[in-house]
Order: structure tokens, then C-alpha cells, then sequence
């Protein structure tokens, strides 16, 4: 019989487009296309196997729509689909229990294929709110404690191609001197290669291109 799908999208445009798309499907069943967040709640009573919602309708909130799918007996799969990209939104749909978030910029036949990468266990989100999420999440970079001039001079010298000989020369200190500086830089950066070092030298602007 295949999985059953309510959608509400108060774009007539959008809903219809949608709504064709899964009538064309041969594994979906179309049981309703609400305009708004009221008509929306009523048809979740035919417990729908997935519910397509967009998130600013013209009564209520997605969000609301979503939560009440969430708390259903058994709880169906909650894709938004909406023009909305920003954190704030992201967030509070997927805290709502939404398990997919899809940008309008699909097409309504790519819809489908989404459709089904959420009932097999899968969480379809739009490339863009995936990098975004990871943006967020991801760990903060380890501050790097900064150079002496002096360092920052050997660093230099050193993507210069100088030996160590040759950069206590040019500094007039001696190569002893020198191989502390460059134990401070690789503890500082925290690298242990010469080519380790001078690569975060210049990612981090210490070395000033030639």
C-alpha cells in the first residue's frame, strides 16, 4: 500500500507541485495537502506515515505541527520543507522531533526520493543546513600561543630554505640558540616537522608571503 504522506504548505504552488509528486509515486499515498496549521492538525488524526510541513503557515507554526507529530502513537516521520535556512529555525525543528530539513530549491520529483531516504532511516537535509549544523558543532580551533619576534624570525628563515647554521649567522646567535627557538615553534603551533611548522606559519599569517 506504501507509506501515506501529509502535506501542509500554505504556497498553493508548492502544495500542489508536491502534492503531484507523490500521487505520482507508486510507493506513497497522498492522504492530504492542508494550506494551514489548523486544517494541518485535523488530518494528523489519519496517523500519516510521514508529514511534509513547512515551518511559517499562516495560523500557526510548523514547529508547533511538528511537535504534535512527535507526541502521535506511533510517531510519523517529519520532513520540513521551507525557505527558511537559518539556525535558529534548523534548531528548533529538529528539537521538535523533525528528523529531515529540506531547502525549497529541490525538485518536487527529488522530493520523493527524499520521501524514501526518510522511511528507510535516513535524515535528508539540504547540503547547505548540513554544513551549517556541522559549523556549529564542530570543536573550537586550540589557541595558538603567540610567537616572539625572535621566533617569528627563525620561522621565516626557515621557510626560506636557511639551515639552522645559516639562520644563526644571519641573527648572529648561535646554533644552539637557534634549535630552542625552533623547539618553542613546534610546541607553540603544535607541530614536530619543519614542514609541519612552516605550513601553520603561513596559514596562520606568521610568514609573510615572498
Amino acid at each position: 500500500m506504501g507509506c501515506s504522506v501529509l502535506i501542509v504548505e500554505d504556497d498553493a504552488r508548492f502544495r500542489e507541485a508536491f502534492s503531484q509528486a507523490v500521487l505520482r509515486a507508486p510507493d506513497m499515498r497522498l492522504i492530504g495537502a492542508a494550506p494551514d496549521f489548523r486544517s494541518g492538525l485535523a488530518m494528523l488524526d489519519a496517523l500519516p506515515d510521514v508529514l511534509l510541513v513547512d515551518l511559517q503557515l499562516p495560523d500557526g507554526s510548523g514547529v508547533d505541527l511538528i511537535r504534535a507529530a512527535a507526541h502521535q502513537d506511533p510517531p510519523c516521520d517529519v520532513m520540513v520543507v521551507t525557505v527558511f535556512g537559518d539556525e535558529r529555525n534548523v534548531l528548533q525543528s529538529i528539537e521538535a522531533g523533525a528528523t529531515g530539513y529540506l531547502l525549497k530549491d529541490l525538485p518536487a520529483d527529488e522530493l520523493v526520493q527524499q520521501i524514501r531516504v526518510l522511511r528507510a532511516g535516513g535524515s535528508p537535509i539540504s547540503p547547505i543546513i548540513a554544513r551549517q549544523l556541522l559549523t556549529r558543532f564542530a570543536p573550537p580551533e586550540a589557541e595558538v600561543d603567540p610567537l616572539s619576534a625572535q621566533e617569528v624570525r627563525v620561522l621565516t628563515l626557515t621557510a626560506k630554505g636557511h639551515t639552522y647554521d645559516e639562520i644563526a649567522g644571519l641573527m648572529q646567535i648561535s646554533r644552539h640558540t637557534v634549535q630552542t627557538y625552533v623547539k618553542r615553534i613546534y610546541r607553540k603551533l603544535q607541530v614536530n616537522s619543519k614542514l609541519g611548522a612552516v605550513s601553520e606559519g603561513r596559514r596562520l599569517r606568521l610568514i609573510q608571503p615572498q
